[in-house]
């Protein structure tokens, strides 16, 4: 079977037509991503990768008979310079500092420019998980508490239970103990009557 990236030919027609007739009826292709992606048992970006890397290949005469009529096209994506990235970081780490989650930092730091807001988040996301050290710089020169990874944050987590655990044996020895001592207090100064 001849594949367009992965899809069949016919898939790759049911979901240029899915999207096709959802973006004339008005609907976002976040949303068709989603739908389709539901429908068909594949994860949205997944369908979302799919569908920017068909607009690519327009050079393959598949490609050309099932995107023909259609006024199908990907945007010109524009990286983040390096000057762009270190300012994005330094405001949402500011936002972050002040108690706010980082989405709705990126959606203030956005205003309201969903493409904006999804590119940051992206890059954001991209950022901490790559580049931990670059986070940690500009947090450190921004004078602002230092992002934690995802091992300091389990960490954090795991000493906390232990403290409940600890904590929760202590006050259950406590409770004996302490009922032991009134046992003994009630029964006398020897235990037993001469």
């Amino acid at each position: 079977m001849n594949k367009i990236n992965g899809y069949t030919e016919e898939e790759a027609t049911g979901l240029i037509e899915y999207i096709y007739t959802g973006r004339n009826a008005g609907k976002t292709l976040s949303y068709l991503f989603e739908t389709y992606g539901r429908a068909h048992n594949r994860a949205k970006g997944s369908v979302r990768n799919y569908y920017y890397a068909f607009l690519k290949k327009r050079e393959d005469a598949r490609v050309q008979r099932i995107l023909a009529g259609k006024d199908l096209k990907a945007g010109e994506i524009r990286p983040f310079t390096e000057e762009e990235t270190d300012e994005m970081l330094k405001k949402v780490l500011a936002e972050k500092s002040k108690g706010m989650s980082v989405r709705r930092a990126i959606r203030n730091l956005s205003e309201g420019d969903e493409k904006l807001m999804l590119r940051m988040q992206n890059k954001y996301r991209n950022l901490v998980k790559k580049q931990p050290e670059r986070v940690r710089r500009i947090a450190r020169e921004a004078g602002l508490p230092e992002e934690k990874t995802f091992l300091q944050r389990r960490l954090e987590r795991e000493i906390d239970a232990l403290y409940e655990r600890i904590a929760g044996e202590l006050k259950e020895e406590n409770a004996r103990l302490r009922a032991e001592l009134e046992k003994l207090r009630s029964g006398g100064n020897g235990g037993g009557s001469e």
